[in-house]
Formats: structure tokens, C-alpha cells, sequence
């Protein structure tokens, strides 16, 4: 016999949930990230205004305010990177308290009994989020380090300009690639917050993805920062 693994306690609606959960998450990161409606999220004239800032490094004669500013976006992704770790260690800890856990997740409103097997599994799946999500904070702080050193070999005004413009243009791009995953760590971090929705129950959790997937998308194409940036762009 083969032993029972918890998985046959998962309902249909447990399984359109999930799936539900992990099309909403890789759906919304296409979108902005791949489709052209993305360039207008707040992420994409971000991403314009990081090329402004490597023009304004041609011009400058002192460049200690971009190393200033690259070291700010290292040190709050460093913060993020030290989140997650928590956060695992966290969730980890969880496994250790499924008892408890599992009387009081069974009282709330919504909430759906579950074996100690399906919670453990469960668990396991909050886990491995917050892995990706510090793999995504930890690779963004080596590419921003990877930033200084090239905002550091843009050469001095008064050389060649096409070797200028080539070397600020090559670190725009390595801190929009850091910016992107620091982004897709970060998306983790709400689409974790969907997550614990599943908990409680499947309905819970179709409901908390659906919030976090409005508030996500909100933020992009609707929030008072786009609206600061698309007032104060250039015509």
C-alpha cells in the first residue's frame, strides 16, 4: 500500500483554488512585465526614469550622488533579502505547532477542517514562496553591486561621447534588470499574504487572491504615485 500523503484530502475546490492562485500570480507578472499595457504601470516609468538618471550621469562632473542612490536601492533590497529569511524561518517553524494551529484555523469563520498531512503541505508551499522571494532580493542586491561598478567605469566628461553614452546606457539597463527581480521578490511577498488565505479555506483563498491581485493592480495603473509621475512628465 502505498502510505496516504494527505493529497486525497484535497477537494476540487482546493485544486481551483490553487490553480487559480498561481494563474493569478504568473498572469499579472506577464502582463506587466511582457505585454505592452505594462510600459504605462508605475514600474515601467520607473523603469524610463532609470535611464533619465544614467543621461544625468553623463553631464555630472561628481558622481558620489549615484553612488549615493545605488547604495540606497542595495540597502533596501539587502532589507528585503533579510525579510524573507525571516519570513522562511517563520512559516518553518509553523510545522512545529500544527496542532494548535489546526484547532484554531478549523474555528474561524470560513474555516475547513484539514489532516495534519494537508497542513504540513501547505505549509510547505508558504515556505518555498518565501525562498523564491529571497533568491529574487538576493540576486537584485548582487545586480545592483554589479550597478555600482558600472556607474563607476562611465567615463569622465570630456572623453569620447559615444563610449560615455554606451557605458551609462549598459548601467541603466543592469539596475532596470535589478529592479525587475527586486519587483518579482516583492510581488511574492503580497502574493504570500494571498496565500495564507488557503489556511482557512479554498473560498478563502479565492477571495484574498482576488483582493491582493486588485490592490497589485491598483498600485500600477491607478494610485496617486502613477498620477504623480504622469502629471509632472514632460507633454
Amino acid at each position: 500500500m502505498h502510505p496516504d500523503l494527505g493529497l486525497s484530502s484535497f477537494s476540487l475546490v482546493d485544486l481551483a483554488a490553487i490553480i487559480g492562485f498561481l494563474t493569478a500570480w504568473w498572469g499579472y507578472a506577464y502582463a506587466v512585465e511582457h505585454l505592452s499595457g505594462g510600459k504605462r504601470s508605475l514600474n515601467g516609468m520607473m523603469n524610463r526614469y532609470r535611464h533619465a538618471w544614467a543621461d544625468q550621469q553623463i553631464v555630472r562632473e561628481n558622481r558620489v550622488v549615484d553612488t549615493t542612490i545605488n547604495a540606497s536601492l542595495q540597502n533596501g533590497t539587502a532589507f528585503f533579502a533579510s525579510t524573507a529569511l525571516i519570513a522562511l524561518g517563520s512559516a518553518l517553524t509553523l510545522s512545529r505547532s500544527a496542532d494548535d494551529a489546526l484547532t484554531l484555523f478549523s474555528t474561524l469563520p470560513f474555516g475547513a477542517p484539514m489532516t495534519r498531512a494537508v497542513w504540513e503541505i501547505k505549509v510547505a508551499g508558504l515556505a518555498l514562496i518565501f525562498v523564491y522571494a529571497f533568491f529574487k532580493f538576493a540576486w537584485a542586491y548582487r545586480l545592483f553591486n554589479y550597478g555600482a561598478i558600472l556607474i563607476g567605469a562611465v567615463p569622465p566628461r570630456g572623453g569620447d561621447p559615444v563610449a560615455i553614452a554606451r557605458a551609462a546606457r549598459r548601467a541603466a539597463a543592469m539596475n532596470v534588470v535589478a529592479g525587475g527581480h527586486f519587483n518579482r521578490g516583492q510581488r511574492a511577498f503580497f502574493f504570500a499574504l494571498a496565500y495564507l488565505g488557503w489556511f482557512v479555506s479554498a473560498y478563502v483563498l479565492f477571495v484574498t487572491t482576488a483582493m491582493v491581485l486588485t490592490v497589485m493592480w491598483q498600485r500600477q495603473f491607478a494610485s496617486d504615485a502613477r498620477r504623480a509621475l504622469q502629471d509632472h512628465d514632460d507633454p
